[in-house]
């Protein structure tokens, strides 16, 4: 005796057939995954580079802000008086 399924879509078939329907199923469905994951790879393939121009403008503007700060009279000041005490105390 074969066994049968009782409810569901597959109702009254053998248990074999839908095993088989379900494997081609699960086979189907994982081409697909792999259809999107390719395209997907695709579309962003300049995703990255446009990332990096993004980081580098951040960085080039701190930079800028930095250079700003350090090249301003006060810090000037205080870092050249901080060096001439370095060197008189040794």
């Amino acid at each position: 005796m074969t066994a049968v399924i009782a409810i569901g879509p597959g109702a009254g078939r053998p248990l074999r057939s839908s095993a088989g329907a379900w494997r081609r199923r699960t086979r189907q469905a994982a081409c697909r995954v792999r259809r999107v994951a390719r395209l997907r790879g695709r579309s962003d393939a300049g995703m990255t580079t446009a990332e990096y121009a993004v980081g580098t403008l951040g960085a080039c503007a701190l930079a800028a802000g930095l250079y700003k700060v350090v090249t301003s009279e006060a810090i000037t000041g205080a870092l050249t008086d901080m060096l001439v005490r370095a060197l008189h105390a040794a």
